[in-house]
């Protein structure tokens, strides 16, 4: 007979898509204990399914895997094993998550996913819970089974930036960002090679990232609209913003953490202690509404000369809080006297934590806090 966890009754039963994988641990690893969801369902490749978790896993984290999961058989996705289920979880690849993701939001479930295949999509979020929540709104478009809708995160080096930017974006506004990314060996997965390519190495080039961190970029930090169509419905689009970002994205030999090197021009000319002040005091409705897995402070703000670096500064707030540093004016741009239009700084965020599976998971809690406040 099948070995499942047992919900407990207040919580709710979820599901893990890509269970096995670096984000999938990831998932395993914070859902464990999580106050709110407790898993029920775990999938994976076909070739997995029937095994244990344990069996079937290379597990990589630092931590062991969940005792309450280690037993828990593995399955290949099938519809009708969701039964009882409303929310999943996706960390599936690219290549495969686009068909299923749509699969299992037809049939009335929520989908949170990570992987690109929808991030763009007109009609779906694409979410940083402190950025931009009121977005959610988008997924009331979708035209899906009641209760069904696709919820995605971003890229895992776009979202330490945005963290970054929309704090500036909002007190000074942002007329080009220019950028190079030093991604860490877990953004690249567990299958393809990437240690061995890497060893006394660093590879200038990530396929589509470049392009992911403009285009995300700009719809999350765009304006959310209410437009009313021709049949008189309402109906909800993004502006995006129309700011030019340019990247160069390179996988670097680090194990976890992705380090960014930004420059940006603001419209508005800023002191040194502005846009410290801006990054200190940003917060967002995680922190408002204390969801479970919200940081406290979602950018810490380093004064070391060499900060931030990976092996210090990833795992701040449990992996979930971004950190910048090494503010400097940028000369490019020209001087004004203190206020400086063009500053450069330094930026990080763990990848697989909130740049993937603890990113999805406070985008669910900001989903159901919502939902809650709307039935009140």
């Amino acid at each position: 007979m099948k070995e499942s966890a047992n919900p407990t009754p207040s919580k709710i039963p979820v599901a893990i898509l890509g269970a096995t994988g670096a984000v999938g641990q990831r998932f395993v690893a914070l859902l464990a204990d999580h106050p709110w969801f407790e898993v029920a369902r775990l999938f994976a490749s076909e070739r997995s399914a029937g095994k244990t978790y344990s069996e079937a896993v290379s597990w990589v984290l630092d931590s062991p895997i969940p005792p309450a999961l280690e037993n828990h058989l593995l399955e290949s996705l099938d519809l009708g094993a969701l039964d009882g289920i409303e929310l999943v979880f996706s960390a599936l690849g690219s290549e495969v998550a686009g068909p299923i993701e749509t699969s299992l939001a037809d049939a009335g479930l929520l989908v949170f996913s990570n992987a690109s295949s929808h991030r763009m999509a007109k009609d779906v979020p694409l979410v940083i819970p402190e950025v931009n929540p009121d977005h959610l709104a988008l997924a009331s478009c979708q035209p899906r089974r009641s209760g069904g809708a696709i919820i995605t995160n971003p890229n895992c080096s776009t979202i330490g930036l945005v963290l970054s930017l929309a704090p500036l974006h909002n007190a000074f506004g942002i007329r080009r960002v220019s950028l190079v990314t030093n991604q860490a060996l877990s953004g690249a997965g567990l299958a393809d090679g990437a240690l061995l390519k890497l060893h006394d190495n660093v590879i200038p080039f990530i396929r589509g990232e470049e392009e992911k961190l403009a285009q995300e970029t700009n719809k999350l930090l765009g304006e959310l609209l209410l437009e009313s169509a021709e049949d008189g419905t309402l109906d909800f689009q993004i502006e995006h913003a129309t700011f030019p970002v340019s990247a160069t994205c390179i996988r670097v030999p680090v194990s976890d953490g992705h380090l960014l090197s930004v420059s940006v021009e603001l419209d508005e000319p800023a002191t040194h202690a502005e846009v410290t002040a801006a990054w200190r005091e940003f917060r967002g409705l995680p922190q408002d509404r204390q969801l479970p897995t919200a940081p406290l402070n979602p950018l810490h703000v380093l004064e070391e000369e060499d900060a931030p670096q990976p092996a210090k500064h990833r795992d701040l707030e449990g992996g979930m809080a971004a950190s910048v540093g090494r503010l400097r004016p940028d000369d490019f741009y020209g001087e004004h006297g203190d206020r400086r239009r063009g500053w450069k700084f330094v930026t990080l965020s763990h990848n697989t934590v909130r740049g993937a599976a603890g990113g999805s998971i406070l985008n669910a809690e900001l989903w159901l806090e919502m939902a809650d406040e709307a039935l009140e």
